[in-house]
């Protein structure tokens, strides 16, 4: 099997390198754990962005943003539910919307920077905090906006000459998402002086209200149709995750099961949905990251280490895929760095992100290690199959 040809993505390369104990591990923590937290956080800031606009000079109180992350949550598993055309059509017009806004931003702080707005560029850093933990802790909040740059693995199977397309594909729009990313935040520093970003909950609001006088508004509308698109997405590529794992038998096949006259995979959808109703009883979204990174960048870093392992280990493996070993190794060094730190920072927060990693011990053991089950819970898992099957006309 060419391991790097395979969907599933990281899950897939730790089951090749290490078996299914660790792989199952890194499966538990992205189902239950960095799906449903990723997308509360991105739900949450949709709310936030949709409701700053009435709050002019305060944030926004925070039972209305989790009652609007919840609906927000809500629609978004019913259109998925639904059809999925549906959802393929949110997420075009939605990500259009994400650029288009993007581009407003950036269109602006050129103009700026052309007026001569560069004082907010001079002695940008003084006054900065230079401890390497609240360092390591700011790159969380920083590579949060990056999340999902492994999401194409997990269509792999899909994908037409992989070998050629799959680092085509990655290489140009991590390239792309950089250069937008850092125009767009060249473009707000034209115009908002740092102390006052990092006081501010919602950047992009703050720079129209500044400067597009009434059209303001289309600024924090456009973000938040982004936001709205991005939690779609979240829901639309969980389902090729529990396949995966139900491949290897480490998911509940209910879970990979589609609605029979819509052909959407409506349990798995729910399921996510579900935990991410949970995730909004934590609504600080700097905790909710930190929950969520710590336990992302060591299960990807496992990942990337099987690089490492896997060229030492069996040197004369086919690899469609090859790249020098300096990049891993690199890669390495800096998830150690974000990961060791803050659990000297914020012990706190991150570790309640390995304890919720944790919990895949007694999963594990109870529904896949435990070979002689009791048949009184072989049967109760089997009537809850059947129920939900019932119950939602999925197969």
């Amino acid at each position: 099997m060419h391991y790097c040809c395979f969907s599933g993505a990281d899950y897939a390369y730790i089951f090749e390198a290490f078996g299914p104990f660790l792989a199952f591990i890194r499966l538990w923590v992205e189902c239950i754990i960095i799906r449903p937290g990723c997308q509360t956080i991105v739900a949450l800031t949709f709310a936030e962005y949709i409701l700053k606009p009435f709050y002019p000079d305060c944030a926004p109180p925070q039972p209305p943003i989790i009652m609007l992350a919840a609906v927000c949550i809500l629609i978004l598993t019913f259109v998925n539910c639904w059809d999925v055309k549906w959802a393929t059509a949110v997420q075009n017009v939605f990500t259009g919307a994400k650029l288009l806004a993007l581009a407003i931003i950036i269109i602006t702080g050129i103009v700026q920077l052309g007026r001569g707005e560069t004082s907010n560029f001079e002695n940008a850093f003084h006054g900065s905090n230079l401890d390497v933990g609240d360092i390591s802790l700011a790159f969380y909040a920083g590579l949060f906006a990056y999340n999902g740059w492994t999401y194409l693995n997990f269509v792999i199977e899909e994908l037409h000459e992989p070998e050629k397309n799959l680092p085509r594909a990655i290489v140009i729009s991590c390239i792309l998402v950089t250069v937008v990313y850092t125009l767009a935040n060249v473009a707000f520093f034209t115009t908002i002086s740092p102390s006052v970003m990092l006081a501010t909950p919602a950047v992009a609001v703050l720079f129209a209200d500044t400067l597009y006088g009434p059209m303001a508004w289309i600024i924090p509308f456009f973000v938040a149709m982004s936001t709205f698109g991005a939690v779609n997405g979240i829901l639309f590529t969980s389902s090729r995750l529990f396949l995966a794992g139900a491949r290897e038998g480490q998911m509940p096949q209910v879970l990979t099961m589609v609605q029979i006259e819509r052909e959407t995979p409506v349990p798995a959808v729910i399921f996510v949905s579900f935990l991410s109703l949970l995730f909004l009883a934590a609504s600080n979204i700097y905790a909710l990251i930190n929950y969520v990174s710590i336990v992302n960048w060591l299960a990807i870093g496992l990942a990337v280490f099987v690089l490492v392992y896997l060229r030492w280990k069996r040197p004369d493996m086919p690899r469609p895929i090859k790249v020098s070993l300096i990049w891993p190794i690199v890669y390495l060094l800096c998830t150690v760095y974000i990961i060791i730190l803050p659990l000297y920072q914020k012990p706190g927060e991150t570790g309640v992100g390995l304890l919720l990693m944790l919990t895949a011990l007694p999963v594990y053991w109870i529904f896949i290690s435990w070979r002689s089950k009791p048949s009184w819970l072989t049967r109760l898992s089997a009537s809850l199959t059947r129920l939900t099957q019932k119950t939602l006309f999925v197969c």
